[in-house]
């Protein structure tokens, strides 16, 4: 595709295998999005009306949804990136009457659209919320999903004799339902080789190896196509809990959490102020350990950062792929500005002879608190 960039495509039911020549001449842009709590992907082709991608691998079910399994696999100076692994959902097709212009779309998502297609009922008897977790995963072990699952700080599950939780809805309804009560995060990451994907369930936690600098500004060594920043006074807020003195259980005594994540902390020398108050609903009738769980998670999700950071870069010019979930450092914006940042969305864009990527970024704080950045 480029000196030194390489596209792969990975097409099938089950266990995809790699796309024919035909399929690969016939792609025109490849999009994905990573980073939130769901992936996806669009795959864009244009076809001859004599083309055998729309004539025989077409009405053939090749690119047929929810059957349909995509690996897309970028090699940058001979290091495979796994950039997507997912399902197909949807297709379109818009002939044209120009010769070699009709266009083909394919969209999908990642492996964790499986888990929001059919409704369980199913109980969980004397099992905690890590258990419940690695109970739903463990199907998906079919299609490469590896679990990652951390325990509650606080374990809180019923006796069978008095009861037990029950699942009534789709695994990724449940799986939101136990990642909320406990301030966690769930997402499944594709990598790190092909076919195999992270189910990720725990706190928000970034990896603390920084990516090289997105630089900006610094002439001959600028990297970024684009770089702005925004800080929001109204980001962050304090939440207040009340809870009963432990005496005569009568007395309500409020206690504000702060609005720190234990595992993000914050990046910038000057955190922004909290501009809002806000009272945690309903806790009275919830026992000790749901309150402290909840507490907790509180301490663990924290809130939006105030600053965020919106750009784009030329993956040739940074000289290796931009992943989310990760920290980079930023230079050349200023005093107030600089330092590292935490990727939180990255949208990669792929076109013949050009990789591009739009970025998000976001941290706590003006004024960096390490004095340099991986250059």
């Amino acid at each position: 595709m480029l000196k030194g960039i390489h596209l792969t495509l990975l097409i099938g039911p089950a266990v995809p295998i790699p796309a024919p020549q035909s399929v690969i001449d016939s792609v025109s842009s490849v999009q994905v999005n990573s980073g939130g709590e769901r992936s996806g992907f669009q795959l864009t082709f244009l076809v001859s009306k004599n083309s055998p991608l729309i004539n025989v691998m077409l009405p053939a079910g090749y690119f047929d949804p929810m059957i349909t399994r995509i690996i897309v696999i970028v090699t940058l100076n001979g290091l495979p990136n796994v950039l997507m692994d997912g399902i197909v959902t949807r297709q379109e097709m818009s002939p044209s009457s120009e010769p070699g212009q009709s266009k083909l779309t394919i969209t999908g998502e990642d492996l964790s659209v499986l888990m929001d297609v059919i409704e369980l009922k199913r109980p969980f008897p004397a099992m905690d919320d890590a258990l419940q977790m690695l109970t739903i995963l463990a199907p998906y072990a079919a299609f490469g999903v590896v679990p990652i699952v951390i325990p509650s700080l606080f374990l809180d599950f019923m006796s069978p004799s008095e009861g037990w939780e029950a699942q009534d809805s789709t695994d990724l309804a449940h799986i939101q339902k136990l990642k909320n009560r406990n301030g966690y995060v769930f997402y499944v990451e594709p990598g790190p080789v092909p076919g195999q994907s992270i189910a990720y369930f725990g706190p928000n936690i970034r990896l603390p190896v920084p990516q090289p600098a997105l630089n900006v500004n610094m002439d001959a060594h600028t990297n970024v196509e684009s770089l702005s920043f925004s800080l929001n006074g109204l980001a962050k807020e304090v939440m207040i809990v009340t809870i009963l003195d432990p005496v005569t259980h009568k007395i309500p005594i409020p206690v504000p959490i702060p609005n720190v994540s234990i595992f993000q902390p914050p990046l910038g020398a000057r955190p922004t102020l909290p501009a809002k108050v806000k009272f945690a609903e309903n806790v009275a009738n919830k026992t000790v350990p749901q309150v402290l769980k909840e507490t907790i998670g509180r301490l663990m999700k924290g809130s939006a950062n105030a600053i965020t950071a919106n750009g784009s870069l030329d993956v040739l010019r940074y000289g290796r792929v931009l992943r989310s979930r990760m920290l980079v450092g930023v230079r050349g914006a200023g005093l107030a500005y600089d330092g590292l940042y935490y990727v939180d969305k990255v949208t990669h864009n792929i076109k013949h002879g050009e990789y591009k990527q739009n970025f998000t970024l976001s941290r706590d704080g003006l004024i960096s608190n390490t004095p340099k950045v991986l250059p």
